[in-house]
């Protein structure tokens, strides 16, 4: 693993195609795929798995009560694809 720090996220996800408004509050290069933010690992491995033709995907913000962060989940969040096109949903959690 190898950790590369900047103070520039949004240059970071402009380069990989994430619309300002799905910016994560972090990236993460994983089996060829970005993702960013808190992502559950059971949708990193669904991704994985199915290894879709597309970017990667995106959990935009800091939400509370996803993996990493304190506090109750304000309910279903909603986690998007990032690739050729507009981003969709591609999960729910």
């Amino acid at each position: 693993m190898k950790v590369v720090p900047t103070n520039n996220l949004t240059a970071m996800g402009e380069k990989y195609g994430i619309p300002d408004s799905l910016q994560p509050c972090h990236l993460s290069l994983i089996g060829g795929y970005v993702v960013g933010g808190h992502v559950p690992i059971e949708v990193i491995n669904r991704l994985l798995s199915e290894k879709p033709q597309i970017t990667g995907i995106t959990l935009p913000g800091m939400p509370e009560g996803t993996p990493g962060m304190p506090g109750k989940k304000p309910g279903r969040l909603s986690i998007y694809e990032i690739g050729k096109g507009p981003p969709k949903v591609y999960a729910t959690v």
